[in-house]
């Protein structure tokens, strides 16, 4: 299979299970800003990031229940290979435990940047609002 051409995309609300290989165009992660390092976003976009951040960070939450009972497990007998194998599996779920946790971590302030992100072009809109507001009417 070749690799296509051009950088991946990010198309929001697009699931991952229905994509079969990056798409070249259609989207972008952002413009790039031409004055230094960032990106812009309009709000469309930062709302729908925002919701799929806590989307993901959700599914997390969830695998945690079945990642709980691997952390719990109990050996199916008393002889000494299963209680190693026991102790052995439940360092393995321990270990899935905590990574989900860091995971969910990650989402949860990926969202907060974009709402963060979000108030910043609240609070630029309700400048540039004042600013207008306070030109006289009518033409000079």
């Amino acid at each position: 299979m070749a690799v296509p051409e051009g950088s991946p995309t990010y198309e929001p609300g697009l699931r991952w299970s229905e994509v079969d290989r990056f798409r070249p165009a259609g989207g972008s992660y952002g413009t790039p800003v031409a004055q230094g390092a960032g990106f812009k976003y309009d709000e469309a976009t930062l709302h729908e990031l925002v919701k799929e951040w806590n989307a993901l960070a959700q599914e997390y939450r969830d695998d945690l229940v079945d990642a709980e009972f691997i952390a719990k497990v109990e050996p199916p007998g008393r002889e000494y290979a299963s209680g190693d194998n026991a102790t052995i599996t439940r360092q393995s779920g321990q270990a899935l435990v905590d990574a989900l946790n860091q995971r969910v971590a990650y989402c949860k302030n990926m969202a907060a940047k974009y709402v963060a992100a979000l108030g910043k072009y609240a609070a630029a809109d309700e400048q540039a609002r004042t600013v207008i507001n306070q030109q006289p009417e009518g033409i000079a």
